[in-house]
């Protein structure tokens, strides 16, 4: 392990937050505890689905400051501190692995086919061997673990190791996306095609609804979901 950092289920939700706000959201970002908050308990891209509230995120970001995870900012045009993530400082590690770290962290162990999805919508992996070659150094460094395949399926996981016992590692694996071999190719299938779509709409629509909740505060104005 580079470093001998451990995250607590709140502080790493918020952490895989503050990453994937940064990289799909750059006009929202940083975010104030309001923002970090809705965040962290959207019911898209996340696994388990949470309902914190207003003070347990605070203290979450506050305990992420600590650790040098993540730092408050006062942007000029705003009345209200902010967070920014510190994860290229504070691990090491650049955009691109920052980006599998969150997916990780918000959404536990997955198959080489189902991280390179869900990581493109923050960062573009062009194949399975690019991941590949970003996973490896995580793994030498410790924040990740290859895990035997679920039962009932013959693709390898990976799991984060900045929070161990965030998610349970005998979950089911969903068939919608195949992976085997690194160097193999995903397999396409209409459920696993549908399912990808499914993920970029709501990633989509996730990024319309922030868009949205910035333009109303701008006029003054509630957005009511």
């Amino acid at each position: 392990m580079q470093r001998d950092i451990q995250l607590d289920p709140y502080e790493a939700r918020l952490f895989g937050v503050l990453i994937e706000k940064a990289l799909t959201t750059p006009e929202q970002y940083p975010l104030s505890i309001n923002a970090a908050t809705n965040g962290a308990n959207q019911k898209s891209n996340r696994d388990p689905i949470l309902s914190l509230e207003e003070d347990q995120v605070a203290m979450a970001l506050e305990r992420l400051v600590q650790k040098y995870l993540a730092r408050k900012v006062f942007p000029a045009n705003s009345r209200v501190e902010k967070y920014c993530h510190n994860g290229k400082d504070g691990l090491g590690l650049d955009t691109r692995e920052l980006a599998i770290m969150a997916e990780l962290l918000m959404r536990g162990p997955q198959s080489a086919g189902e991280l390179r999805t869900r990581v493109s919508r923050m960062q573009a992996i062009e194949s399975l061997d690019a991941l590949a070659a970003l996973l490896t150094p995580l793994i030498e460094k410790g924040f990740v673990k290859r895990l035997p395949p679920s039962p009932g399926s013959r693709a390898e996981r990976f799991v984060q190791l900045l929070s161990p016992d965030l998610h349970p590692l005998d979950a089911p694996q969903p068939a919608y996306v195949g992976a085997a071999p690194d160097n193999a190719h995903p397999i396409s299938t209409p459920i696993a095609d549908l399912a990808a779509r499914l993920e970029q709409v709501e990633a989509e629509v996730e990024r319309l609804r922030q868009r949205c909740h910035a333009l109303a505060a701008k006029l003054g104005q509630s957005f009511d979901d």
